[in-house]
């Protein structure tokens, strides 16, 4: 059965709910989700939302901070709009009932996180910031009727006719497939942090929406920018749980195995440096033995100001007041995606993209501390308008133009595929990860063709994760070999120093070129 939307959105968090919520004035919205709507990258962000709530010096430092944590390759006119258009995105989440921890005087709590020059960070219920704006946009798009949500349901890949995107190809629970025919579609489908072994990100981050839009011909841009989160939990067999940076930005401090700081010797800004900078400390140290978070000197009931991250650690024995931490970086956000402009347009006529799964270049190599929450935010808006100005009718798609489905008469072993996807995995975090070279990356690449020969082709949800797993990892591992320097999260030990020019790595159909 055919079934027909104005618009189509691929993504249930902050970017994909923040779209819907603008295009429902304008037409039908179909929102597609692979798991509970509750479950996205979103509902995992601790820390806060950065945001200059504080008039213009404060937009402009914003700006600047941002400029400086990318280390030379920030889109100016991607982040001004980022900082510029924050404050009165933020408005509006308040406007629908997001409740932000305030003082008792009914003022925003603020904290500051690392390459920040003041405290900007809005938080709710100490840690779950996150939570609660999925929370707050998920009751609201509930609401409008134009709106249809759909869970559990995995969009397979997307459907060109007459030279455009003209829709997508879905599968539903009971391996059903179906096609829906869209004006216009927004992949808001987040990240890619399942590519490695070590993550701070749920299961549903696959990267779909980024290898679905590589294969219909979209450009992707900076694959090879990927962060890593300094601060994970580091406890053998347990998992690598995100330690939010606002522990240190309430004053956490970092110590080796022998007890010392060893920040300040690293950044005038210590532990509170770019993520890259404190991510590659961590490393360094690590390899004399274990590095340690310590909160023991901090007077305040971090019980009451980080109670998620407590009650995780207090499932190991461990109290942030009372005991040293142990932590290591794991894989955090991808900057890079699906090229756009500011306004989240492909150059696939009908295809926009948002959020995580986008690159406008606003966090150039690497993205400044609690800037995704509002990336999402402003952005999911900005490409929701453009598909207003854009409106475009469904077609009818009955004719055998649509992009065919993969064997669903394969079955596969659900162990194998797991198996395939480890060694994915395994093979990105160490050959791909924090500290690349050309011997590593070398490996990584031969590997990954070598596994094209033995991957799942199935017509299930995760033989179809393991084939966009795969897909990127061959883009991220082309795009780090092509960048012959170190820049931002990005580190070559073959190549320390840094080019001249801050050139993107631009990949189409395996084609890769460097443009300014």
């Amino acid at each position: 059965m055919m079934e027909f939307f104005d618009f189509v959105v691929v993504g249930g968090g902050i970017t994909g709910l923040s779209a819907a919520a603008r295009l429902q004035a304008a037409g039908s919205v179909l929102l597609v989700t692979k798991e509970a709507l509750a479950e996205s990258n979103t509902s995992y962000a601790q820390g806060g939302i950065a945001v200059a709530m504080g008039g213009a010096e404060d937009v402009r430092l914003h700006l600047e901070d941002t400029l400086v944590a990318g280390d030379g390759l920030v889109d100016r006119a991607a982040a001004t709009l980022l900082v510029e258009a924050g404050p009165p995105r933020v408005e509006e989440l308040l406007g629908i009932g997001t409740e932000f921890d305030r003082d008792v005087e009914g003022q925003f709590e603020r904290t500051r996180e690392g390459a920040h020059s003041l405290s900007r960070i809005l938080h709710a219920k100490g840690d779950a910031t996150g939570r609660e704006i999925a929370r707050s946009l998920l009751e609201h798009v509930r609401t409008l009727s134009s709106v249809k949500l759909r869970e559990w349901t995995t969009t397979v890949d997307l459907i060109t006719r007459n030279g455009r995107i003209a829709g997508v190809t879905l599968l539903a629970p009971g391996a059903t497939l179906t096609q829906v025919s869209a004006g216009t579609v927004l992949l808001a489908s987040g990240g890619a942090g399942q590519i490695y072994s070590d993550t701070t990100n749920p299961a549903v981050a696959t990267g779909d929406g980024i290898a679905m839009a590589y294969r219909a011909g979209a450009p992707l841009e900076d694959m090879e920018f990927y962060q890593f989160h300094p601060t994970a939990f580091a406890m053998q067999g347990a998992p690598r749980f995100l330690l939010s940076e606002a522990l240190r930005g309430e004053g956490a401090l970092l110590r080796n195995a022998r007890g010392e700081r060893f920040m300040p010797g690293v950044h005038p800004q210590a532990e509170l440096a770019p993520r890259d900078v404190v991510a590659r400390a961590i490393t360094r140290e690590s390899l004399a033995g274990p590095v340690y978070l310590d909160m023991r000197h901090v007077r305040q009931d971090l019980a009451v100001r980080f109670p998620g991250i407590s009650a995780f650690l207090e499932s190991f024995g461990l109290r942030l007041n009372r005991d040293l931490i142990p932590v290591r970086p794991a894989a955090h956000y991808l900057m890079g995606g699906i090229k756009t402009d500011l306004h989240g347009r492909t150059v696939l006529p009908g295809l926009y993209a948002a959020g995580e799964a986008a690159c406008t270049g606003v966090h150039g190599a690497n993205r400044l501390a609690s800037n995704s929450l509002l990336e999402g935010l402003v952005f999911g808006v900005e490409a929701a308008q453009a598909m207003i100005q854009e409106r475009c009718a469904a077609l009818d798609l009955t004719e055998p133009e649509a992009a065919q489905p993969p064997d669903r008469s394969t079955l596969e072993d659900a162990a194998a595929i797991e198996a395939w996807i480890q060694q994915l995995r395994d093979l990105m975090w160490r050959d791909a990860g924090l500290l690349r070279s050309a011997q590593g990356l070398g490996r990584a690449r031969a590997t990954l063709v070598q596994m094209a020969e033995t991957m799942p082709r199935g017509l299930t949800r995760r033989a179809i994760e393991a084939r966009n797993l795969h897909t990127l990892a061959t883009v991220m591992v082309a795009s780090a070999l092509g960048r012959e320097e170190s820049r931002g999260a990005h580190f070559r030990l073959d190549f320390p120093g840094r080019w001249e020019g801050p050139l993107h790595s631009v990949i189409t159909y395996g084609e890769l070129r460097f443009e300014v």
